[in-house]
């Protein structure tokens, strides 16, 4: 594992206690490459050995995930609507149309959008932004991915509780849904690409 993660994270626990457990969720939540299917498991290890009191462990980690959650949010809201449009519709392949449909599904969704994102890996943190270019009422957002975080904590937590033992395999199995799902965006982008270069060459044939 790079840099020895769980030796890393083990050792934050150690000196900060369950607020430590929080600030690595914090942290994981701005740098997704941090998995928290690597961390959760292992607070929920740490506390069925007597170390953490389980209820704060999961306390601290989900208001991890809200303060990381609301960083991203005020990312998104400090970079604001007009200067992301400007920025996507410059990219290859993208058009207006494709970021004014998007913004309408988010719009449309917001809730659930913010609610399950939490639950799902990468979307966890990038969810946030798009709230907070939005301006997602702001009470709402954060009752949102406290919820959404909470169920994703308390059960990573808890599989590392209940089979402590196997850390490994446990995030093997975590580690499968992430992949299915940049597997999902890899051929949902590719789709898109084939679909929009089709459309391309049609226009130029007429």
């Amino acid at each position: 594992m790079p840099f020895d993660l769980t030796k890393i994270a083990t050792r934050i626990m150690e000196i900060l206690g369950e607020p430590g457990a929080g600030l690595l969720i914090a942290i994981e939540n701005l740098f997704p490459p941090i998995p928290s299917e690597i961390i959760l498991p292992l607070v929920g290890f740490t506390a069925s050995q007597g170390d953490f009191n389980l209820f704060l462990a999961i306390f601290w980690t989900t208001l991890g995930s809200v303060v990381g959650g609301l960083a991203l949010y005020y990312a998104g809201a400090l970079l604001g609507r007009e200067r992301t449009r400007n920025i996507v519709i410059r990219l290859p392949l993208v058009k207006v149309s494709d970021f004014d449909k998007t913004e309408a599904w988010f719009l449309k969704h917001e809730t659930k959008a913010v609610f399950y994102g939490r639950m799902i890996p990468l979307f966890r943190s990038l969810i946030s932004i798009p709230a907070g270019i939005e301006r997602m009422k702001l009470s709402t957002f954060i009752i949102l991915t406290a919820a959404g975080s909470l169920i994703w904590n308390t059960v990573l937590i808890m599989a590392g509780y209940t089979f402590g033992e196997n850390l490994h395999l446990i995030e093997q199995y975590v580690g499968y849904l992430q992949k299915l799902v940049i597997l999902t965006m890899l051929l949902a982008g590719g789709y898109f690409i084939v679909h929009r270069l089709k459309k391309r060459r049609e226009r130029r044939n007429n």
